[in-house]
C-alpha cells in the first residue's frame, strides 16, 4: 500500500508540475492608443537588469531589448512597447564555466532542462506593451506608475512599474528601482518551495528582483506631401 501511495503521489507531481508549465495565464489589460510623440527605442538603449535569490545566495545579470518605442503626449507617457531579447540573458556574479552553466540552463539549451526557465529556443523573445501610465509620487524619486502586459513564455500578465520618467527635446529616459515579480505566475516552477513542498532548503525564490534602465530617441515627424 505504501508503495502504490508513492506512486500516487509521484504521477499526481508530475501531472501538477506539467500542467503548471502547459497553463497560459490571460490576466492583460488593455494595450494603451500610440498617440504623441514617438520615440524609438534602438537596440542597446534599454536593459532589464535581475537578480534572483536561494538560501545560499543570489544570481544577478542583464537582459537586453531589441527595440521598441514610446509615445509621449503632454509630457507623459501615452503608450508603447517594447521587445524582450531572451537570448541575451547574462550572468554577472559568475566567471568561465560557472557563468557558462548557469546561462545556458536560464536559456534552456539543454534538452533535459529546456523547460526550467525561460526556453529561449521555442521562446525567443518576450515583450511588454503599456496599458496605462500615470502621474505618481514614491519615496524612490519616481515620479510615474507605468502598468503593462509582461508576456513571457507565451504567458501574459499586467505588472505596474514605479518609474521616474525624464522628457527632452529629443531624447527620454526611463528608469526605474528596484521591483519584482512571482515567476510562477509566468509558468516557471522549477524548484518553487510553493509547488514543491518536500523540496527544503534547495529551493529557489519565487520573486525576482528587476531593473528598468530605457532610453529613446525623438522620431521626427514625417513631412506632408
Amino acid at each position: 500500500m505504501k508503495g502504490l501511495f508513492n506512486v500516487a503521489v509521484m504521477v499526481f507531481m508530475v501531472v501538477f508540475v506539467f500542467s503548471c508549465k502547459e497553463k497560459t495565464v490571460d490576466t492583460a489589460g488593455e494595450v494603451a492608443a500610440t498617440e504623441g510623440q514617438k520615440y524609438e527605442v534602438g537596440p542597446g538603449m534599454a536593459r532589464i537588469v535581475w537578480e534572483a535569490a536561494k538560501p545560499t545566495g543570489n544570481h544577478n545579470g542583464t537582459i537586453n531589448t531589441s527595440g521598441g518605442q514610446i509615445f509621449i503626449k503632454d509630457g507623459k507617457i501615452s503608450g508603447g512597447n517594447f521587445t524582450i531579447d531572451m537570448t541575451s540573458i547574462t550572468v554577472l556574479d559568475l566567471e568561465g564555466d560557472d557563468k557558462a552553466s548557469l546561462e545556458a540552463h536560464l536559456k534552456g539549451l539543454e534538452t533535459e532542462s529546456a523547460t526550467d526557465f525561460f526556453n529561449t529556443t521555442k521562446y525567443p523573445t518576450g515583450k511588454f506593451e503599456i496599458t496605462s501610465a500615470i502621474d505618481s509620487t514614491f519615496e524612490d524619486g519616481s515620479n510615474t506608475l507605468v502598468k503593462g502586459n509582461l508576456t513571457l513564455l507565451d504567458v501574459t500578465k499586467e505588472i505596474a512599474i514605479p518609474v521616474n520618467l525624464t522628457v527632452l527635446d529629443s531624447t527620454i529616459a526611463v528608469i526605474s528601482k528596484g521591483f519584482s515579480i512571482n515567476r510562477t505566475e509566468w509558468s516557471i516552477v522549477y524548484k518553487s518551495k510553493n509547488v514543491f513542498k518536500e523540496i527544503g532548503d534547495k529551493f529557489i525564490n519565487d520573486e525576482i528582483v528587476l531593473k528598468l534602465k530605457l532610453e529613446a530617441k525623438a522620431v521626427p515627424a514625417e513631412e506632408k506631401k
